[in-house]
């Protein structure tokens, strides 16, 4: 499936967890969703780690993989940080 096809065909992306029709999460004021926006602010904490755990985990394989291009990136950094002015 090409990325133009989940652009057009919002469906194949799946549902949006937590929202309502409008696509806002957590807008009315009944006691639940107090309890609902903080279980959903959990989740998406447990989200943004697995997905960084992972882009670390990409970038490591990346090193790992291409060694030439690790070694010129932390040249770089190293220049960045000698020319860098407190």
């Amino acid at each position: 499936m090409a990325d133009g096809d989940l652009r057009d065909n919002p469906a194949a992306r799946g549902p949006r967890e937590g929202r309502d029709a409008d696509g806002m999460a957590g807008v009315a004021g009944a006691p639940g969703d107090v309890e609902d926006a903080q279980e959903s602010d959990a989740a998406r904490r447990r989200r943004r780690a697995q997905f960084l755990r992972e882009l670390h985990e990409a970038k490591q394989l990346r090193d790992r993989v291409q060694p030439r291009r690790a070694r010129a990136a932390r040249m770089r950094q190293q220049m960045r940080m000698r020319t860098f002015r407190w």
